[in-house]
């Protein structure tokens, strides 16, 4: 497979996916000791063969798992680098079909409960378009449809109902899809509210729960926003964090409010938080080549690379948090 099955993104400009970012925040002050060590790249992977890893989950076993975009693939990169391929959604059936922005198949955001794994996979087409699951070593089969003409990206289980979070990048939405019990594989809309709405390119991304609110990314607006999961206010969304340009995929560092975020146009990971400090701990010269999403697993940090943008080096890398 070429890198060119990626038309469409290619082709936006680099600016288009940051609209909206607003001034920078004030920079987290400077320590004596670097909150997050020089990553080192654990893992170079195939670009040609789609593998650029898109979300990332922790594995019980050490190591990660993956969604690799361009392939179809759920694949685990094991603490050796070590990297196996768990399940593999079908090809699009219909050659007509184009995956709203992006213009190519692909997959997405990824969950992980137990041995139960759920994917989103987007072809443009109703036919696959949805939440996947498979258990490993069974084939992956489709629990729930979502809208074609969007784009499902990323993913967040609510442990305690076990529904997921879908957003969808290009309709500005949030879903959820039951898990359980006869409403399993039930769509309906949590928000969408104009704040997760794109604002040239993607807008709603990345997707995280904690303390009963679901805090989600939107790229072209540089922002983290967060809405509570129940009562009268459940799924109005209020600002907790800007000035993230190209922001991905985030993941928090602790019982505070500080995050590390992936910031896929701007080649860098940055420590933020609520109140509008911002420190870049990660850059190019770590081996970051458009990074998606970040896993943290007690102090290590997994942070992987698509390369959509730079067409060079799709990877993981591997760095550690100082607590």
């Amino acid at each position: 497979m070429s890198v060119q099955f990626l038309p469409a993104f290619l082709g936006v400009p680099l600016a288009a996916a940051v609209l909206g970012a607003g001034a920078s925040p004030p920079a987290v002050p400077a320590a004596a000791v670097r909150p997050v060590s020089r990553g080192s790249v654990l893992v170079h992977l195939d670009l040609a063969a789609g593998q650029m890893p898109e979300n990332v989950v922790l594995d019980p076993g050490g190591g990660v798992d993956v969604t690799f975009a361009g392939a179809r693939q759920v694949a685990r990169i094991a603490a050796d680098g070590t990297t196996r391929v768990l399940a593999t959604l079908p090809a699009p059936r219909d050659p007509a079909a184009v995956t709203p922005l992006l213009g190519f198949p692909l997959a997405t955001g990824l969950v992980r409960d137990g041995d139960r794994f759920y994917v989103l996979y987007a072809t443009g087409a109703a036919r696959e378009t949805g939440v996947w699951t498979f258990v490993e070593g069974q084939p992956p089969r489709k629990l729930a449809d979502l809208p074609a003409d969007g784009l499902p990206n990323g993913m967040v289980m609510d442990r305690e109902t076990g529904a997921l979070y879908v957003t969808d990048s290009a309709r500005g939405a949030v879903h959820t899809v039951a898990t359980r019990g006869r409403d399993r594989g039930e769509v309906s809309v949590f928000s969408d509210s104009e704040a997760l709405a794109p604002a040239g390119f993607l807008g709603v991304n990345g997707a995280k729960i904690r303390g009963r609110h679901l805090y989600v990314s939107n790229l072209d607006k540089g922002t983290v926003l967060r809405a509570p999961l129940g009562g009268p206010d459940a799924g109005v969304f209020e600002t907790f964090a800007d000035g993230l340009q190209g922001i991905d995929d985030f993941a928090f560092t602790g019982s505070g409010d500080t995050f590390l975020a992936a910031l896929v146009t701007e080649n860098e990971v940055v420590l933020a938080d609520g109140s509008g400090r911002r420190r870049t701990v990660l850059t190019e010269r770590d081996g970051l080549s458009n990074p998606t999403s970040v896993a943290i697993n007690g102090t290590s940090v997994y942070v992987p690379s698509a390369a959509y943008t730079t067409k060079a080096d799709p990877n993981l890398l591997v760095a550690r948090l100082s607590r």
